[in-house]
């Protein structure tokens, strides 16, 4: 062999050698596939009770706080997120502990409410009730319940939310047109940080306790001066729906339409399109509220339901001062 051919393989073999070697370490990890938090979060959701599919609204009257508060034996926490002012001013139920919106889960796991009959979240109308319900309930404590219409079904010098807000303003404003859903879509995104369906939960659930409850409201005035700046769901059954409606709204059927293999891609998942939900009372929606919240969805509840849109024709429940105020005794201080 010719000693040129020779010197150069003596010189190049151990730098094939070196740099073979050398590029398996250097290479970079391959980055694990990016998860759905949503899509991860909805399944653990409708794989562990589906509670807004199947329960909700968690609701307890009035009437039924105030037996179990009388029977011998029967263990009820009552927790009031009113105002420190107004519990201790206006009055509230014996027993109640006042806890603030933004500890309502820590209290909950803190002082081990699992092991009582019932906890029950009272507020003035039980709008803000149903929403921290609805957040706890998801969270697995299924022995929370939202008291119906809040104070006002109590006392009516305790709160009077109801009554001021009972109204037909709008009655002449609404239609039988139908609007269609959105075509299925992406979920929202959401960036946790966290794989496991309970972990996304979890932290989900303290970001949007930590919003507060009115950021997820919007009122019936907001609404009707600009119906196409929000994506209105009529969450009534179809037959009701076409009695009358919000002009744009949109038939979402309660317990059927917003699972996964049903209309829930429908919503827009985008972070500047707010969503209003409307049904009733304001009580089933801010249930729904929290839940597309914490799915990562840009959700509000229609204060009121259509008690403050058009109380003498609406179909479904209204607030009855007549019926549902029970001038039950109170007390005040702290």
């Amino acid at each position: 062999m010719n000693k040129f051919k020779l010197f150069y393989l003596v010189l190049i073999i151990p730098m094939l050698v070196f740099y073979s070697g050398c590029s398996k370490d250097d290479e970079s990890p391959i980055a694990p596939p990016a998860i759905n938090e949503a899509e991860v979060l909805v399944k653990y959701l409708e794989a562990n009770g589906d509670f807004i599919n199947t329960l909700a609204p968690a609701t307890i009257t009035a009437a039924d706080v105030r037996t179990n508060q009388l029977t011998p034996g029967y263990k009820q926490y009552i927790i009031d997120t009113r105002s420190q002012a107004d519990f201790e001013n206006k009055g509230h139920i014996e027993g109640a502990v006042r806890v603030d919106f933004a500890n309502i889960i820590s209290h909950y796991t803190q002082n081990n409410l699992s092991t009582f009959d019932k906890v029950v979240l009272a507020c003035y109308s039980g709008q803000t009730a149903s929403y921290a319900t609805s957040i706890l309930r998801l969270l697995g404590y299924n022995n929370v319940y939202v008291m119906l219409f809040g104070m006002s079904a109590w006392n009516s010098s305790v709160s009077n939310s109801w009554h001021t807000n009972i109204g037909n303003g709008y009655a002449t404003q609404l239609t039988t047109d139908v609007t269609q859903k959105n075509p299925p879509g992406d979920l929202p995104a959401l960036s946790t940080g966290k794989t496991d369906g309970k972990d996304i939960l979890d932290a989900r659930a303290a970001a949007v306790v930590s919003e507060g409850f009115t950021i997820a409201t919007v009122k019936a005035s907001d609404v009707f001066s600009s119906p196409s700046s929000y994506y209105i769901v009529n969450y009534w059954s179809a037959a009701d729906y076409s009695t009358g409606h919000i002009p744009g709204a949109i038939q979402y059927t309660p317990k059927v339409d917003l699972k996964l293999d049903a209309a829930l891609k429908t919503l827009p998942p985008e972070k500047d399109k707010k969503i209003v939900i409307y049904c009733y009372t304001g009580t089933t929606s801010a249930h729904v509220a929290a839940y597309l919240r914490i799915l990562g969805y840009n959700a509000h509840t229609l204060l009121f339901g259509t008690n403050s849109i058009n109380y003498d024709t609406m179909p479904g429940k209204k607030f009855d001062p007549n019926v549902d105020c029970k001038e039950y005794p109170f007390i005040t201080g702290p």
